[in-house]
């Protein structure tokens, strides 16, 4: 019961917050064109991180009224939280300044090699940092498990990026990890700790689909360490180290074809990809077929409005 509490609170806070702060988040650097040249507002995310922190602290000043979990009593809760910025603040940083001119992990990379920053730099090298310090946190570790597990919480993060692609499909991923999860943690410490943010979550996917607002990479990094987190710290090393390889093989992947050409060739994967989304919502063939491993920049489904500054560097991004 506590598990679903905290899933409607997480969606009731964000369905309150998109909707007293839709004005706040129409402007002009967070809006993009979509390839119907619809106005949609990226880094939707933003509001999955606020409504987490909004909980966190009613959460903790209840319980030092003792309504609830004493504070400090779930050393998972600012473990998640701390996911959300830190990952969050690198999607964000992604959504606002980044650029096409270097795709994929290698390309980042090679920039990088050659004296350039570029934001997906930025996010390889700030989350193999803070998913370190995330997995370092639960306790005493060995360095091997430390490192395989820092990866996990990256790559996770990464791959729902990948995902964020289409209308809806990088939370509807999310919800279908989520629920074996969940099953696993069934009603302890990390199931309240994940709880508001899935409930989040699933508050945005109705504007997602209806293409209102779009994750953006801030939403998608978010999810996919905030579901790493949930592993690393409730799943045990067998199970881990199994998610660890099937990630390792997806992020792969990733570099050499698109998951959206894939998606609509297989026919439960395109009905599950297409359910909820707008009848005239079908990607064009063309827009399906990009990839960026490192910063899952989504070239399918928007690009910036013509009077941006990034427009005429030839950005694709959200």
């Amino acid at each position: 019961m506590k598990v679903v509490l905290g899933l409607v609170v997480g969606l009731v806070a964000v369905r309150y917050l998109a909707l007293a702060g839709r004005d706040m988040l129409h402007v002009p650097v967070l809006e993009r064109q979509n390839f119907r040249g619809r106005t949609v507002i990226t880094a939707g995310g933003i509001l999955i991180i606020a409504a987490a922190l909004v909980i966190e602290a009613g959460r903790s000043t209840l319980g030092a009224f003792h309504l609830g979990d004493p504070p400090g009593q779930n050393p998972a809760r600012p473990l998640v939280l701390f996911a959300c910025f830190g990952f969050g603040l690198l999607g964000l940083l992604d959504d606002v300044l980044g650029d096409s001119s270097a795709q994929g992990f290698l390309g980042h990379l090679g920039a990088l090699a050659r004296g350039r920053l570029t934001t997906g730099a930025l996010k390889v090298i700030g989350g193999a940092a803070i998913a370190l310090v995330l997995a370092a946190s639960p306790g005493f570790i060995t360095g091997k498990r430390l490192i395989a597990d820092a990866v996990l919480i990256a790559l996770a993060a990464n791959l729902a990026n990948l995902l964020d692609r289409a209308p809806g499909r990088a939370i509807k991923w999310a919800i279908v990890a989520y629920i074996p999860l969940a099953v696993v943690a069934g009603t302890d410490e990390v199931a309240m700790a994940l709880a508001p943010v899935m409930g989040a979550a699933l508050g945005l996917l109705g504007d997602d689909l209806h293409e209102r607002i779009m994750l953006g990479d801030t939403g998608a990094n978010v999810l996919g360490a905030v579901l790493g987190m949930g592993i690393v710290l409730d799943v045990g090393r067998g199970s881990r180290n199994a998610i660890l390889v099937v990630l390792i093989v997806l992020n792969v992947a990733a570099e050499l074809f698109s998951f959206s050409t894939v998606i609509d060739r297989v026919p439960p994967l395109r009905a599950f990809d297409r359910w909820g989304r707008r009848r005239d919502a079908t990607l064009p063939a063309t827009a399906e077929s990009g990839t960026d491993a490192s910063t899952g920049t989504d070239r399918a489904r928007t690009s910036p409005p013509v009077d941006s500054p990034r427009a005429a560097g030839g950005r694709e991004g959200r």
